[in-house]
C-alpha cells in the first residue's frame, strides 16, 4: 500500500476522512459526529460548564439482538489515573483497529458494542477550559460520567432499546467503575436514568491500594526480585502506607507509596511493576510521559505514569513492522477523522494534571462501592493477570502483575460484607480455555453475582497479553443468562 512521508497508509487516511458526517451540533453542551451509517458515533458532552467529556461508540458488525436477548454494550474505563481510553483501550487493547489502523482479530466488538470515553475530564481528547474544573475525587468523576450516560441514552438508539450496559475497567479505572456503577444504579433506582446496568468488571483494578501495597514485598521476595534485607525494609514502608490510610492521611500515604516504589526500583534492578519478568529498558513499547508536567519526573512517577508498559510491539496483533505511534495517529489521522477536536488541543496518552488532582483520593479504597453493587444484584466480575496456577489464599506464586496483583485482589475480596462471600470462597475454581485449544488459559469462580477470573500468562494488561481468553471472558460476562 502506498505510504505518505509519515508512514500512514494513504488509502486508509482517505477512507477515514471520506466516511465522516457531522450529524448534529444541537447545542454548546452536546456535539455529535459519526459515520453516515451509524456504525460509529463520537462526540463531546459538556458535563459541567466548561468541562467536556469525549466519547466514541462502535456498533458491532456481529450484532444479533432479540427481545429476549438484547445485544450488550461495553463501556471501557481506562486507569492511570489520567490515561486515555479512547487511545490506549481502543487502539492498543480491544478496539476494532490496532495502532497501525489494521483490523484486530481479537476485538471485543465480536461480542458487544463498544463505548470508549476519555475519563475524567482533562484526559485524552476530553478537556476543561480551566484546570480548576478537574475532578479531585472518584465520585466527582462518577457524577460527570453519569451525566455523560444520560446524554448517551438519547444519542444511542441501542441503549434506548434496552442494550444491557457493562462497565469494564482496567487498573485505576476499577475505582471509576465502582463509583460510576453505584452512581448509575442509584440513578436507575431513583428513576433519573433509564438504562440497564447489567454488570461491572474490574480488571487488575486499584480497588484497595492498601492490600496491593502490602503484597509488593512478599510477591517480589517470592520471585527473587528483592533480597531479604530489602524485603524487610519494603514491608516496613508498606506498613507506614497502611497506617497513614487508616489515619485518613491519604495524600501522605500516596507520598509514602511513591517512596516505596522508588525503593523497590532501586533494589530490584528496576523491576517492571506491571510485569515482574521485565526490567527497565526491556519494554517493546513505552508510554510517553505527560508533556503537560512542568515538574521534574521522579522515578516513582515514571513507574506509575508509564502506563502502557509493554503494549504493542511484543504482541502478535501489533506485528513486527510497527510504523505508527499512538500519539502520532491520535494527533494526526484520528484527529482529522473526528473533525470536532479543537484545533489547538493536543492529545496525550497520560495527563499529569489529572493524576495530580486526585492526590487526596488516590489511596482511598472502593470496597464499599463493590459491596453496594453486589447488594443491588449487579453482576460484579474481578479479573487479574497472573503467572501460574495459584491456590486461593494459600500463598502460592500468582503474579506477573505486581502493581495490582492477584494476591492483593484476593485480599480485598475477602473484606466484602456481601452475604454470599462465604459460599463464594468455598467453591472450587473451574478451568477455562479459548478457541479450539483445550489448554487451560484461565480459572473462574462464580457464586450468584460475584465472579473471579484468574488469567494465566498475563500481566497488568490482560486483553493485550491474552487476547483470546480475554475475548472468551467478555463473552461469558456479557452473554450469560444473568447478563
Amino acid at each position: 500500500m502506498e505510504m505518505d512521508k509519515h508512514g500512514r497508509p494513504l488509502l486508509a487516511l482517505l477512507s477515514l476522512l471520506l466516511c465522516i458526517s457531522l450529524l448534529r451540533a444541537s447545542s454548546a453542551a452536546s456535539v455529535t459526529a459519526g459515520n453516515p451509517d451509524g456504525t460509529e458515533l463520537w462526540g463531546f458532552v459538556e458535563v459541567r460548564p466548561k468541562a467536556h467529556l469525549f466519547w466514541w461508540y462502535y456498533k458491532s458488525p456481529q450484532r444479533v439482538s432479540t427481545p429476549s436477548r438484547p445485544w450488550p454494550t461495553v463501556l471501557w474505563l481506562q486507569g492511570g489515573p489520567g490515561a486515555s481510553g479512547v487511545g490506549i483501550g481502543n487502539f492498543m487493547e480491544i478496539g476494532p483497529l490496532d495502532v497501525n489502523l489494521k483490523p484486530r482479530n481479537s476485538t471485543w466488538l465480536q461480542k458487544a458494542d463498544l463505548i470508549f470515553v476519555d475519563n475524567p475530564v482533562g484526559v485524552g481528547y476530553s478537556y476543561v477550559e480551566d484546570d480548576s474544573l478537574l475532578v479531585t475525587t472518584d465520585w466527582q468523576a462518577a457524577t460527570d460520567a453519569t451525566t455523560l450516560l444520560k446524554a448517551l441514552v438519547k444519542e444511542l438508539p441501542t441503549l434506548q432499546q434496552g442494550s444491557p450496559l457493562f462497565l469494564v475497567a482496567e487498573s485505576y479505572g476499577g475505582k471509576y467503575a465502582a463509583t460510576l456503577g453505584v452512581s448509575v444504579a442509584r440513578a436507575v433506582r431513583a428513576g433519573d436514568l433509564k438504562i440497564k446496568l447489567a454488570g461491572v468488571a474490574l480488571g487488575d483494578s486499584w480497588v484497595s491500594p492498601e492490600d496491593f501495597t502490602l503484597a509488593y514485598a512478599p510477591l517480589l521476595l517470592e520471585v527473587s526480585r528483592l533480597d531479604d534485607n530489602a524485603g524487610d525494609a519494603a514491608k516496613k514502608k508498606a506498613a507506614t502506607v497502611k497506617e497513614q490510610i487508616a489515619a485518613g492521611r491519604l495524600a501522605d500515604s500516596q507520598g509514602s507509596w511513591s517512596e516505596l516504589l522508588d525503593f523497590i526500583d532501586s533494589k530490584s534492578a528496576s523491576v517492571d511493576m506491571y510485569n515482574f519478568l521485565l526490567d527497565a529498558g526491556m519494554d517493546p513499547v513505552a508510554a510517553d510521559l505527560p508533556a503537560t508536567s512542568s515538574a521534574p519526573t521522579t522515578s516513582s512517577n515514571a513507574q506509575v505514569m508509564k502506563y502502557s508498559t509493554y503494549l504493542g510491539g511484543s504482541h502478535e496483533e501489533a506485528g513486527s513492522n510497527t510504523t505508527n505511534t499512538l500519539g502520532g495517529i491520535m494527533n494526526g489521522v484520528i484527529k482529522e477523522k473526528l473533525k470536532i477536536i479543537p484545533k489547538d488541543h493536543e492529545w496525550h496518552e497520560l495527563s499529569d494534571p489529572v493524576y495530580n488532582a486526585l492526590v487526596n483520593d488516590f489511596m482511598k479504597p472502593r470496597i464499599d462501592e463493590v459491596d453496594e453493587l453486589l447488594s443491588y444484584g449487579v453482576d460484579v466480575t474481578v479479573y487479574n493477570g497472573q503467572g501460574i496456577v495459584c491456590v486461593w489464599l494459600e500463598g502460592a506464586l500468582n503474579v506477573l502483575d505486581v502493581i495490582c496483583s492477584t494476591k492483593g485482589a484476593e485480599a480485598w475480596v475477602q473484606k466484602l460484607k456481601w452475604d454470599g462471600l462465604k459460599n463464594f470462597l468455598s467453591l472450587p475454581r473451574q478451568p477455562l480455555s479459548c478457541g479450539s485449544s483445550k489448554v487451560t488459559k484461565a480459572f473462574v469462580r462464580s457464586y450468584k453475582n460475584l465472579h473471579f477470573y484468574w488469567i494465566l500468562g498475563a500481566g497488568h494488561f490482560v486483553p493485550a497479553d491474552q487476547p483470546c481468553i480475554a475475548l472468551s471472558m467478555i463473552a461469558g460476562i456479557t452473554h450469560s443468562p444473568a447478563g
